[in-house]
């Protein structure tokens, strides 16, 4: 098993002359009234990749909530406690202005919600990132063009929506060797990855499966268990592909970058006393590995 490496971090660069737009636009859909904190560290961490800006469509109590925390980020405000399925054409008329459309974080399972996920992420056909609920929103027909980053639990909804039967995602569960794991799951996910997606599973070693492609990445530590850290993943993950359009390497600049925070900050913290939202202030420090 090979694991990736820094070599093969391709952080974008952008040009001396470029001007306001050029180096990625980020559209974050997501938020709930319950977490109103996912969607702003997936959106600061989307900022700190690089991207020139970031607009978070989100209820309205969530989007005011994400202007009193940061200057940084835009809102677009609905009139709702939640994403209802008659939110889905904002979303698609405001994507026409951006280059990556990233879904689910904070945003909940209510029906009307899980709706609008699958509603939004089938009709939207520019680049994608799907995280939390909408993974477990959606089943593999209904996504192109995009890198969806679930834990184990969420895959298991997006296989069960997919019409996989449970014992081979028992199997997938069970299976304790992460190469013979990863083989189960590109296998039974190809027409998937045929229709340019990239899967990154989280876990104590990430797993990033592309068309033809399988990636391993070791790091982190247990202090990576606590809340956000997948928005934070998530939010680098939209922001890189913003920048470079690219899925593939865009997942492993993610998946690398986010467990050396992880391991950076055990250190500078002295502990697990470190927080999702430290993890984004890091961010800063390790973009410009190339």
């Amino acid at each position: 098993m090979q694991f990736i490496t820094k070599s093969q971090i391709k952080i974008p660069q952008r040009k001396a002359a470029s001007h306001k737009g050029q180096n990625g636009q980020v559209l974050a859909a997501g938020g709930s009234e319950d977490f109103a904190g996912a969607v702003t560290l997936a959106g600061l961490a989307a900022l700190r990749s690089g991207c020139d800006t970031v607009k978070i469509i989100a209820p309205e109590k969530v989007a005011w909530a994400v202007n009193a925390y940061s200057p940084d980020l835009i809102t677009a405000k609905l009139k709702a406690a939640h994403f209802k399925p008659i939110h889905f054409g904002i979303v698609k008329k405001l994507m026409e202005k951006f280059d990556v459309l990233l879904i689910g974080n904070g945003i909940g399972l209510k029906n009307e919600t899980k709706e609008f996920c699958e509603k939004t992420i089938k009709s939207v056909k520019k680049l994608k990132v799907i995280d939390a609920d909408a993974v477990k929103s959606i089943s593999m027909s209904d996504a192109e063009n995009s890198i969806i980053t679930p834990h184990p639990k969420e895959l298991e909804y997006f296989l069960l929506n997919s019409k996989i039967d449970k014992s081979t995602i028992n199997k997938i569960n069970n299976e304790k060797n992460i190469e013979n794991k990863s083989k189960i799951l590109k296998t039974i996910t190809q027409k998937f990855l045929d229709s340019n997606d990239v899967i990154l599973l989280k876990g104590k070693i990430d797993i990033i499966i592309s068309k033809n492609k399988i990636y391993y990445v070791k790091g982190g530590n247990a202090g990576m268990t606590k809340g956000g850290t997948g928005d934070v993943l998530a939010g680098l993950c939209a922001g890189f592909l913003a920048q470079s359009k690219d899925l593939e390497q865009s997942a492993i600049n993610a998946s690398y970058l986010n467990k050396k925070i992880g391991d950076i900050l055990l250190k500078k913290k002295k502990g697990f006393t470190y927080l999702a939202s430290d993890m984004v202030e890091e961010i800063k420090r390790l973009r410009n590995l190339n």
